[in-house]
């Protein structure tokens, strides 16, 4: 309806009638509360808008005259500062620059700390480069959703690059919409060459991610392999994650030579430094002139105040997450910054700003300025709603009105040729229900929902993925007939099934534990798990699940082993957040030492083994927090290996120390 952003107001419309309507609109809103608007300021029905430094015009974009005007009469940097702000200028507009790090780079290199500040031929060259291509008046297509659209990428060790194209109703030809390039970071750089090319193509689906939902589009690529691997069987995991997230996305591969994909080469060949130099320059800048920063630096210049410091001349706040203060007139643009990193939402824009940047009152200024967010607002109106879920699901006022579904597995193959749970949680409640199974198609599914039903009758609701036993017909033909609503998650976002993830987080290791012994035999104790489950308080309800459905406690034997190994689960998942919260120091292991190293392949069979091997003694410290290490008796695992602090544990710590007769005491540190 209408894109706002501080004080000025875009109504955007196809034709006259749509846009007079709109005004009348958007004109009431205003006088019911209060606001008012000065004539000789407003412009209406106009073809042409001079918005944010953009001209907007005839579904193009390209830079406002008096920004080319800024950028053309630009003087000669004489110093990092001067640079800075050249780049903080250009950079603005870098999306209409093919390469713009490429040609950037020269540059960008003086503002490095160890590089002293010296023009010479090749800066230079890059200085009158940026200016002669932002004079030139570029312009981008608006995205727009009916026309034919296709990503082109490319990737090399130093980065990775794409354009997002439309082709053009009147000319038939590809124009751009947007530029994108990155620089590969140290373990991006160590990726085989058809990760990279995944990469560039996942990376560049993030960024469009508002223009391509909902679409179909094409990708191209000069990777000939990447076809071949999205259909294999057996891929990495990092190739797995990915693909999983391709499957949001309706599109189509083509692969052209690299002589053909020239115009994104270019924007994979070079490293690309982001100028973040120059964004933190004019917040420095901007903090010289904040009244409130002014008047806590005085206080710092005498006394500690809260937890606020100085450090090289710009004003921070938590010295351990290191918060840059963000003064009140940059507040939009830095909240702004993040959102575009993906078109976030509030949530995520929020987490990332609060990674570096402190703004007071954050979580109520996110809303008003990424609903100023053009791309986001124009593309959203386009596409009209969308299909699925939009919002968190509402878990409804009553037990057993909205069951989470979803298969666990598979798991280590039994006697009874179980390789499955079945999980099934009420949403109001966390009640759980788990049936050990035989595969998950659709006839076992429906033969455990109907045998639940029989006791405790039908949900209003079932939520679940999209896996092939409920998105098939004899699934959609009970949903009908027994009157249930089905909803399905996007595929590859699991945290749309929250209930049942957050159930197999605990699941899983409980059973692994139990059956230690036995693993073919884990079918045994889930019986067990899950009437431990139901009779222990859910940290979101402070009740356990059996009395919220029933009123009464449940009756059961003591389940002194099951609620140690659940605490420890629970204090494992803790101390993993506060380690990640803290950045701590990496433990220190010394020669000789005992240890177990993490386990880093799983696959059919192997869910249940243990999370670590060993025993493993230190042989060798290499740098990085990094040490080789070699297996002590006959147990599972690799002869040697090298590995990280981050994946081993002193091998008391995993397993009690052995205190039995006969053979040594292998649980003890040496």
């Amino acid at each position: 309806m209408a894109v706002v952003y501080m004080d000025d107001v875009i109504i955007p419309s196809r034709d006259e009638e749509e846009g007079i309507e709109r005004l009348k609109m958007v004109l009431s809103v205003a006088e019911e509360n209060g606001l008012r608007v000065r004539w000789k300021k407003c412009q209406f029905l106009q073809r042409k808008v001079n918005f944010l430094g953009y001209i907007i015009e005839k579904g193009t974009i390209r830079p406002s005259k008096d920004k080319t005007i800024a950028i053309e009469n630009f003087p000669l940097p004489h110093d990092k500062k001067s640079l800075q702000r050249f780049l903080g200028l250009t950079s603005y507009f870098r999306r209409f620059v093919e390469g713009y790090a490429t040609i950037a780079k020269p540059l960008s290199d003086l503002l490095r700390k160890e590089n002293k500040f010296e023009l010479k031929e090749e800066a230079l060259s890059a200085f009158q480069q940026l200016k002669l291509v932002l004079m030139k008046d570029p312009v981008l297509k608006l995205f727009n959703v009916n026309a034919i659209t296709e990503v082109h990428t490319d990737a090399s060790k130093f980065g990775y690059g794409a354009v997002l194209m439309q082709k053009d109703s009147e000319d038939q030809a590809l124009h751009p919409v947007q530029y994108m390039s990155r620089k590969t970071s140290p373990a991006e750089e160590k990726y085989h060459s058809y990760e990279l090319e995944v990469l560039a193509i996942i990376e560049a689906l993030k960024k469009w991610r508002v223009y391509l939902m909902g679409i179909k589009f094409k990708i191209v690529t000069d990777c000939n392999a990447f076809t071949m691997t999205m259909k294999k069987s057996e891929v990495p995991l990092r190739i797995s994650r990915w693909a999983m997230m391709l499957q949001d996305f309706d599109y189509e591969i083509e692969h052209r030579s690299g002589s053909k994909m020239r115009h994104v080469d270019a924007l994979s060949r070079v490293s690309c430094l982001l100028i973040e130099e120059s964004l933190r320059h004019r917040l420095k800048e901007a903090q010289l002139n904040d009244g409130h920063i002014k008047a806590l630096r005085k206080i710092l210049e005498v006394n500690q105040y809260e937890d606020y410091y100085v450090h090289h001349d710009i004003l921070f706040k938590d010295p351990k997450k290191e918060l840059l203060v963000v003064p009140t007139q940059m507040e939009n643009e830095i909240i702004m910054i993040a959102h575009t990193k993906g078109h976030f939402g509030a949530k995520k824009t929020q987490d990332y700003v609060e990674k570096y940047f402190f703004i007071p009152g954050l979580a109520a200024k996110i809303p008003r300025v990424i609903g100023s967010c053009v791309e986001c607002l124009v593309v959203n109106a386009k596409l009209g709603k969308k299909e699925g879920l939009l919002a968190p699901i509402d878990k409804g006022d009553e037990p057993l009105g909205t069951y989470h579904v979803d298969h666990v597995g598979p798991m280590t193959a039994t006697k009874k040729q179980y390789n499955y749970i079945l999980v099934v949680v009420d949403a109001f409640s966390k009640f759980v229900w788990l049936y050990p199974t035989k595969d998950t198609g659709t006839d076992a599914v429906l033969d455990r929902l109907q045998k639940q039903s029989a006791v405790f009758g039908n949900p209003r609701r079932i939520i679940t993925d999209r896996g092939a036993a409920f998105t098939s017909r004899a699934f959609e033909q009970y949903c009908e007939e027994e009157g249930i609503q089905h909803l399905l998650i996007t595929t590859g976002v699991p945290r749309g099934n929250g209930q049942v993830e957050r159930m197999h987080k605990v699941l899983v290791p409980m059973l692994a534990k139990l059956s230690r012994e036995n693993p073919d035999r884990w079918y045994k104790y889930v019986d067990r798990i899950q009437q431990y489950i139901n009779s222990t308080s859910s940290r979101s309800t402070q009740h356990a699940p059996f009395k919220i459905l029933t009123g009464l406690e449940m009756r059961l034997p003591d389940f002194g082993t099951l609620k140690k190994m659940l605490e420890e689960e629970a204090n494992e998942e803790i101390q993993s957040i506060r380690d990640d919260i803290r950045g701590e120091q990496a433990d220190i292991y010394e020669l000789n030492d005992l240890v177990a190293i993490k386990r880093t392949q799983y696959g059919v069979g192997l869910k249940l083994k243990d999370k670590y091997l060993g025993p493993y003694r230190v042989v060798r410290k290499l740098r990085h927090d990094r040490y080789e290490v070699e297996k002590v008796g006959e147990g599972e695992g690799p002869r040697h290996t090298s590995t990280v602090s981050e994946y081993m544990k002193r091998w008391s710590s995993v397993f009690e120390p052995n205190t039995g007769s006969g053979g040594p005491n292998v649980g003890s540190e040496h």
